[in-house]
């Protein structure tokens, strides 16, 4: 058993019966980031590849579904949203001790903060426009012509996923927080009206995008754990959160001097989604709110994670505190009548 919790040699072999081109020795490497499912780098003499699996040990029940991100994955690869090419699935536990997924290895830049730091100034902004032209593009495709009927119920969208993450709060709870509780009670009470039906990345954010090597704009979009059919306005409410956190908060942006960092604001994300779908359906409220509560609960399962032994990131019972950060955000909103 290596570092990493499984045998290197075990999916090695594995790795050789399955795929008739490949050939050891293999190397494995942690990617570093995120705090869901595990993702390794593999090397070897005839492959660059990369590995994402459950994290071992007790996780909620529908949580990292890597069978899922695989499907929708191999959907979108002849589509207009670029995604990593899927190689092989396993679903045998035995293999490395839980279900699994082999993809092309990308070449790209994935930016750990949201500010762009490490990329030139210049181009940021052409960079988040990309990023919203990019969700936009996701939020097209007919998902039905592309083989996803069955994947995610279309209708009463947010009316479910406030239960499941009343549910998962519940699951995962470390400590009492009436923060949470107000907005389990509020959100039922303010529901929108129903929009369109379309695919939801689910955690669609800087971080899940690679960027071209050299240009601004994105070449993949990755991490598909949270997928599903949807209401669009999950996801653009979940990247706007961007502006409504700090820096210390996993990233944000609030707080920043946006244009002497060449960043743009809340607004031009928005517009320029808005002219690249051609949609009239505009952040609400409720979806604001939601995309924040949302996310506490996030943060709540990564501490809980953390507690059990089996988070993925070092930092994940310091960024399980966070939770009560976002859902104060949330109040604020309601407390401000933002719309």
């Amino acid at each position: 058993m290596s570092a990493n919790g499984f045998s290197t040699d075990d999916l090695e072999r594995h790795l050789i019966r399955t795929l008739p081109s490949f050939r050891g020795p293999a190397a494995l490497e942690r990617i570093s980031g995120g705090q869901s499912n595990p993702t390794f780098f593999i090397e070897s003499p005839s492959h660059r590849l990369v590995l994402r699996k459950q994290p071992a040990g007790q996780v909620l029940q529908s949580a990292h579904a890597v069978d899922r991100e695989h499907r929708i994955q191999s959907v979108l690869r002849d589509t207009a949203v670029p995604v990593p090419g899927m190689v092989h699935f396993c679903a045998d536990a035995s293999v490395i001790g839980t279900p699994f997924y082999v993809m092309e290895r990308m070449d790209g830049r994935v930016f750990p903060d949201c500010a762009l730091s490490s990329a030139p100034a210049g181009e940021r902004a052409a960079m988040y426009r990309s990023a919203a032209e990019m969700l936009a593009r996701l939020h097209a495709i007919d998902w039905r012509a592309a083989g996803l009927e069955g994947y995610g119920r279309p209708d009463g969208y947010f009316e479910r996923q406030v239960a499941r993450w009343t549910k998962q709060w519940q699951q995962s709870r470390t400590r009492d927080l009436p923060e949470v509780e107000q907005l389990i009670c509020w959100l039922p009470q303010h529901f929108p009206a129903p929009g369109p039906a379309t695919i939801v990345h689910g955690d669609f954010r800087i971080g899940n995008l690679m960027f071209h090597p050299h240009e601004p704009r994105v070449v993949a979009v990755l991490d598909w754990e949270l997928s599903t059919i949807g209401d669009p306005m999950a996801d653009l409410a979940h990247f706007a959160i961007t502006w409504e956190t700090r820096p210390e908060e996993y990233g944000g942006l609030m707080g920043e001097d946006l244009a002497a960092q060449g960043l743009p604001t809340q607004a031009d994300f928005l517009a320029w989604y808005a002219d690249a779908a051609g949609a009239a359906e505009r952040l609400t409220h409720f979806h604001s709110v939601f995309a924040l509560f949302r996310f506490a609960v996030i943060f709540e399962g990564i501490a809980a994670r953390a507690r059990h032994g089996n988070a993925t990131s070092a930092e994940a019972e310091e960024v399980g505190r966070l939770s009560v950060n976002f859902a104060r955000r949330a109040l604020d909103l309601i407390a401000r009548g933002v719309p």
